[in-house]
């Protein structure tokens, strides 16, 4: 049980998939974007399996994003998948259901993943939010474009451009979240959801799942395209290495719009 990442088969159909670095804030290593690209590619290929359940250990944070300590020592890289992209679900092409399980703070990187799930579960303790714009950066693995298809555009406008969180209660209300669960219970609630869901026909769920995706959006294509280069600029702005420089020196930043 001491992986960073633990994946199990629940029953004949459920592939639970946790990420087990509570220590370090559970923040994306090489190993952790790795081992969720292949539970993806493992849950494609099995035709046993009708639903996957994605959460985390410990209850101070869901997931920190990325492991600032890989990307300082240049191991961006290693986040990534070739087919996953960062955390390897964020691009990841799938036809089963995923459910995010949240029983602590997402922030940034940590949302991001949550916005890569189909549905999402979160106890009381759960908070959400993109606080990118606070360190001089922004959300560049999907929460710009995915966040304002999830709850009101206008509510999302202002958690990206002002950076603040939301409780899981006000999530559920816009309609990020799917079920609120007790502190402690989201991974049970969200495993009892993808029962319901492997009840259900196989084909006839994955079909469904994939015309609804196709409603009124874009292909995530181009829209991926645009957050690459939306990031180029934000990460050769004088701010940027400012918010680093002001996060690390424990004060508040001073922008220049440079």
């Amino acid at each position: 049980m001491d992986e960073v990442l633990q994946v199990s088969r629940v029953g004949e159909h459920v592939l639970l998939v946790k990420i087990n670095r509570p220590e370090k804030r559970n923040a994306i290593n090489g190993a952790i974007a790795q081992g969720i690209g292949q539970a993806v590619k493992t849950a494609e290929e099995d035709p046993q399996i009708r639903a996957v359940v994605l959460s985390s250990t410990g209850d101070q944070c869901f997931c920190a994003g990325a492991d600032l300590a890989e990307v300082a020592a240049g191991n961006h890289a290693a986040l990534l998948t070739e087919e996953g992209g960062f955390a390897g679900i964020i691009e990841a092409r799938r036809t089963k259901p995923w459910i995010v399980a949240v029983d602590a703070p997402a922030f940034g990187g940590g949302l991001e993943i949550c916005l890569a799930c189909d549905l999402l579960v979160a106890s009381e303790r759960a908070s959400f939010g993109l606080p990118e714009v606070k360190r001089g950066i922004y959300a560049g693995a999907g929460g710009v474009f995915r966040l304002p298809r999830r709850i009101p555009p206008a509510i999302a406008y202002e958690m990206l451009v002002i950076g603040d969180s939301i409780s899981s209660k006000r999530a559920y209300e816009l309609g990020l979240v799917n079920r609120l669960a007790a502190a402690g219970e989201a991974e049970v609630e969200a495993l009892r959801m993808a029962a319901q869901i492997a009840e259900g026909a196989p084909i006839a769920v994955q079909q469904s799942l994939r015309v609804a995706k196709l409603a009124g959006e874009p292909d995530e294509t181009e829209l991926f395209a645009a957050m690459r280069e939306a990031g180029r600029i934000v990460r050769e702005s004088a701010d940027a290495k400012e918010g680093t420089r002001a996060f690390l020196e424990r004060r508040k930043p001073v922008w220049t719009g440079r």
